[in-house]
């Protein structure tokens, strides 16, 4: 899968919750746009979706921090 299609997938995820354009680089955390309940829905689309298991060391806020960081650590765990 390459990058742009986990980048998609993800924005798509995202769209269902948040109502603003998240430029792929913004801290979605610091920026007040989601909290720890939707962390932790994204690593359940991220397990179902990308079939891969996030394990309790991934769980690290640098690895969701945002899109950018989000892609990069799926395509690690692919």
């Amino acid at each position: 899968m390459i990058p742009n299609e986990i980048l998609e997938k993800t924005k798509s995820f995202m769209a269902q919750f948040i109502n603003v354009n998240v430029a792929d680089d913004e801290d979605i955390f610091a920026s007040g746009l989601v909290n720890s309940l939707f962390a932790m829905q994204l690593v359940l689309f991220i397990e179902k979706e990308f079939s891969i298991k996030v394990e309790n060391e991934d769980l690290d806020y640098d690895n969701f921090r945002t899109l950018n960081a989000i892609v990069g650590f799926i395509e690690r765990k692919i």
